[in-house]
């Protein structure tokens, strides 16, 4: 699967899952990682967890693997590894705290620089 049809799989996911807040970061130019993030967040910790393995669920059923999953313990942050996608799935506060869209966003960074 070509990291765009991924991409679009892991946002409809998300969708369907009731995400919040879902922003895609194309990262393809700043990490030789992965090439987008996809932050989301969760009403609770158990709609985190419950969007997180059925995000996994349905990536394996199509036929992929995921590299690793972490956070799902506590699920304020779940990290689900595809490779090509990272998908991001936090607790609103979570999300507040870490800024993973002004770290990675190069429009938030030259907001940043420009002030």
């Amino acid at each position: 699967m070509q990291s765009k049809q991924l991409k679009e799989l892991v946002i409809e996911q998300l969708d369907d899952l009731k995400a919040r807040d879902i922003k895609v970061l194309d990262v393809q130019k700043m990490s030789s990682i992965t090439d987008y993030m996809v932050i989301c967040s969760g009403t609770s910790n158990r709609h985190v967890k419950s969007i997180a393995h059925n995000l996994v669920s349905e990536v394996k059923d199509k036929g992929m693997q995921p590299l690793g999953i972490e956070g799902d313990d506590v699920s304020e942050w779940v990290l689900v590894d595809l490779g090509d996608v990272v998908a991001h799935i936090m607790l609103p506060q979570a999300r507040d705290f870490y800024q993973l869209e002004k770290l990675w966003d190069p429009a938030w960074q030259s907001a940043e620089t420009n002030h």
